[in-house]
């Protein structure tokens, strides 16, 4: 059996983890990854019929039963993960009660799955019922994108429309737009529940005065949206402190639109 340590979907994601907490946007143990495994991947590394100790899930995850990820650990900070992998992930199993997590690597402090993770599996319930390839939830906290929602109207439409409307390439990167809540408690069902309402439309969901949910097929992809949204977050707060003059216009979307065939959110322009 090949060494976990050396698995390219472990190594991946403490590179992305690193890389997070480099950029600001998981200070102290802000921010969380699940990642959904595939099961010939997992064991190759792993003997999956060793079950280290049951962690209830206290949610009914029955739709992913049987289904693997690598977690990120409560109260762990992103910036140690590239020191010690098996103490601040883990890899679990949805057992088949669908009411608890088999863990099979990882946690070796005793300790458990981010707090958030009910979040993340609501809205991996969503995502997989629109795109079956997709794989990965990111959860992190982007400088420019938090400070953005405390100036900015928090409205899907109005938020989107400045996000695409100070740099090209978002319509295409998120033609659908961003889903957006306003600042509520975190780690709650109720956040769960409504974030996962907003994957059945968008991949990704703002947290007003706290973060960001992203998507995707790959870790790459999730990353990826979250960039560009904090790219553009980055441009507007920098910018707003002149008069706008030079916005793309809704013509200008339009034109964008069509020139890369998207299948855009038409409610989003005049």
């Amino acid at each position: 059996m090949k060494k976990i340590l050396k698995a390219p979907f472990l190594v991946q994601t403490v590179r992305l983890l690193t890389n997070m907490y480099r950029l600001g946007w998981d200070e102290r143990n802000g921010g969380n990854l699940s990642y959904i495994l595939k099961e010939d991947e997992v064991k190759t590394y792993l003997n999956t019929k060793k079950v280290l100790r049951t962690i209830p899930l206290n949610f009914d995850a029955s739709n992913l039963a049987g289904k693997y990820f690598l977690v990120t650990g409560t109260g762990k900070y992103f910036k140690n993960v590239q020191y010690d992998p098996e103490t601040n992930l883990g890899i679990i199993r949805i057992a088949q009660d669908g009411n608890n997590a088999e863990l099979l690597w990882g946690f070796a402090d005793g300790g458990s799955f981010t707090s958030e993770l009910p979040s993340h599996l609501m809205s991996h319930i969503e995502r997989l019922k629109i795109d079956p390839k997709h794989r990965v939830v990111l959860h992190c906290h982007p400088t420019y994108t938090v400070a953005m929602s405390l100036v900015h109207e928090l409205t899907e439409r109005e938020f989107t429309r400045s996000i695409w409307k100070v740099c090209t390439e978002c319509i295409v990167v998120f033609p659908e737009g961003i889903g957006v809540l306003p600042w509520m408690v975190c780690g709650t069902p109720e956040i769960g529940r409504l974030t996962a309402d907003k994957m059945k439309q968008y991949r990704l969901c703002l947290w007003g005065a706290h973060g960001i949910f992203g998507t995707g097929q790959s870790l790459d992809e999730a990353f990826g949206l979250i960039e560009t949204v904090e790219k553009a977050a980055q441009l507007y707060m920098i910018a707003s402190s002149q008069p706008l003059k030079n916005l793309i216009t809704d013509e200008q979307l339009k034109d964008v639109a069509e020139a890369f065939k998207l299948n855009y959110n038409k409610d989003f322009i005049n």
